[in-house]
């Protein structure tokens, strides 16, 4: 899931009139009901609040507007959204609308203003949506084209509004206006009842938050998120648990700094430390984040000492299941990633038996060369392992088509089984490969699967373009094991939860939905012919414990969602966007009524990351 500190590259001043023109025809940026849009000239002396208007498009959206006045609060003077926030402080009274809005210099231009200069700005309303209008995304009011002439400077900026626990509503957002296909652009804003709409009136509008708990780490483009609600959905440890469509975490916000990093590098905070002090700056609403503020003044970041997780060793008697997705790994990668993930399999997870791996890619990475075989890339996992004094792992998997699997382009990613050659045997039934289904047949009374390893119906449409279940049949003091390794399909696609449409879309959804049943359907199979077989379905399932996809594995009672067995404060094993929420996932058939679940948490609560996923660890005597 990729993250952003600025607006991707796109020429915006020459881009905005068509992206606007596109989503007022498709009715995605209505103005206010009943409302007409104005023309603004010379004489109409108009102000920041009259171009931000009572809802989230501006009235005067697509008109020339002439000497608005206003303080700079903040200036962006790198990337390719660059420009400055100019706020009214003489505003309207209105909670409803902003007295901040942003004006777009242009990629390649400096703003020619500085932090207090009062200024009178002339150019055009636009609304530019951050990934287009097809995005779903909200879209961000500002002043397009100017000229700008500076009158004073070294003037006070107006005074930031607190954003805090007692001013941000508890309620996420409005539902969205069924005749406007859910979007709700053209509702007027209510700032005292929903989040979203708090936030909206305050876009552009120089803001500040006081000492916040980081509820996202510091990532590579220079970003992190806080909480002003510390006790809304705690995780355990630090965090903003997502626990439901219900559970948007309102006090969630992203924070980036105005300042160049080559003047001063940006901080590095894990899950659970303090952003101590004041940071203050502008509003901002970008693609990667929605609101965020940019700050001018950057609080202090103190460390509150949160470390690695361990699991403990299995006993004799338990069989240690593990899933980890290692994010594209390749030999490409530096060895220190090798390494580091070979001592979080020894240390970390306490060597399983059987480990899932997910994101292995193919010997010759992201060149698109034709390559599909992934040996060498094992191989150096598998001696990374041994060299932080771990088991000498075997492994099996079923090389891919070509480009067939999704994933990165050339990568040829897909799950393969690591086990312990030492605790665990691996039941080899030949002629799996990347088109021949595997399938389940009883064999003296027991299940066992035609090929092992096996993709599970790899030619159904449900797998296009994305990674195909790789079965397994295992034995472990006697006892057989199934264990199916998964990697569903991305949650790409999918709208924000600051959409404009409420709910957002989760399109995406569709085929992890058709993906699970058919999974469902296989380990039903499994059960037809030994319903006390020992079933376990893993992976990184990209959907939550409780959405649909979930409830579709478990449909029937052929599968329960192991992780639902911790307590909810520890349900998790990914963050994103400041949200601690589970992607990662063990299942278990009926028979495995008896088990000690881990998800261990090493990588997605801390700036520092071998990975973006968190691994799961299930032990049980077969």
């Amino acid at each position: 899931m990729p993250s952003s500190a600025i607006p991707s590259a796109i020429p915006r001043a020459a881009a905005v009139a068509a992206v606007v023109a596109s989503a007022l025809a498709a009715g995605l940026l209505a103005g206010p009901s009943g409302a007409s849009a104005r023309t603004a000239d010379a004489g109409s002396g108009v102000r920041v609040h009259d171009i931000q208007g009572t809802t989230r498009i501006s009235p005067l959206a697509g008109q020339p507007v002439t000497d608005v006045p206003g303080i700079v609060t903040g200036v962006r003077t790198y990337g390719s959204s660059r420009g400055f926030w100019i706020q009214d402080p003489d505003g309207d009274g209105d909670p409803a609308t902003s007295e901040g809005v942003f004006v777009f210099t242009g990629p390649g231009s400096t703003p020619p203003v500085k932090a207090g200069d009062d200024v009178l700005v002339s150019g055009t309303v636009a609304e530019f949506v951050p990934g287009g209008a097809s995005s779903g995304n909200q879209s961000l009011t500002q002043i397009s084209r100017p000229a700008v002439t500076v009158l004073t400077s070294g003037n006070p900026l107006p005074a930031p509004v607190t954003v805090s626990a007692r001013s941000v509503p508890s309620v996420y957002a409005p539902a969205g206006d069924p005749a406007a296909g859910g979007s709700i652009n053209a509702l007027p804003l209510n700032p005292r009842k929903y989040a979203l709409d708090y936030y909206e009136s305050l876009e552009g509008t120089n803001v500040r938050v006081g000492t916040s708990r980081v509820v996202g780490a510091t990532d590579p483009f220079s970003e992190l998120w806080v909480t002003v609600k510390p006790f809304e959905n705690p995780s355990a440890r630090g965090g903003s648990l997502y626990g439901s469509y219900a559970s948007q975490n309102t006090g969630r916000l992203q924070i980036q700094s105005l300042v160049p990093l080559a003047e001063q590098p940006f901080p590095k905070a894990n899950v659970g430390d303090v952003l101590r002090g004041r940071t203050e700056g502008p509003l901002d609403f970008n693609q990667f984040g929605g609101y965020t503020l940019t700050a001018r003044t950057l609080g202090t970041v103190v460390d509150r000492g949160l470390v690695q997780e361990r699991t403990r060793p299995q006993s004799r008697g338990e069989l240690a299941v593990a899933t980890y997705n290692v994010e594209n790994l390749d030999p490409s990668d530096p060895q220190e990633k090798f390494d580091a993930l070979g001592r979080a399999v020894v240390e970390n997870l306490s060597s399983p038996d059987i480990v899932a791996l997910e994101e292995i890619q193919d010997n010759s990475g992201a060149r698109s060369d034709g390559t599909v075989a992934a040996d060498r890339t094992v191989k150096r996992f598998t001696d990374a392992i041994v060299a932080a004094g771990g088991p000498a792992y075997d492994w099996r998997g079923v090389d891919p088509e070509n480009n067939r699997d999704g994933g990165e382009p050339g990568g040829n990613i897909r799950q393969i089984f690591l086990f312990n050659p030492e605790r665990v045997s691996f039941t080899d039934r030949p002629g799996g490969d990347a088109t021949t289904p595997t399938g389940v047949v009883r064999e003296r009374g027991r299940a066992a699967l035609t090929l092992s390893p096996g993709r599970i119906d790899p030619g159904n449409t449900a797998w296009e373009s994305s990674r195909k279940p790789l079965a397994g049949q295992f034995t472990f003091r006697g006892r057989t094991v199934f264990v199916i390794a998964n990697h569903f399909g991305s949650k790409g696609g999918d709208e924000a939860l600051t959409s404009h449409h409420q709910p957002p879309n989760r399109s995406s959804e569709v085929k992890r939905l058709q993906q699970a049943r058919l999974v469902n359907a296989f380990v039903k199979d499994v059960l037809k012919a030994d319903r006390r077989a020992d079933v376990l379905v893993v992976g990184d399932i990209n959907d939550f414990e409780f959405s649909a996809t979930t409830e579709a594995l478990t449909e029937g009672g052929a599968l329960r969602a192991a992780i639902t067995s911790l307590p909810r404060r520890e349900r998790y094993s990914y963050v994103y966007q400041g949200n601690s929420q589970v992607l990662d996932q063990i299942l278990t058939s009926p028979s495995i009524d008896d088990f000690d679940y881990d998800s261990v948490h090493i990588n997605a609560e801390f700036a520092e990351q071998n990975s973006d996923h968190d691994p799961q660890v299930l032990r049980f005597r077969p």
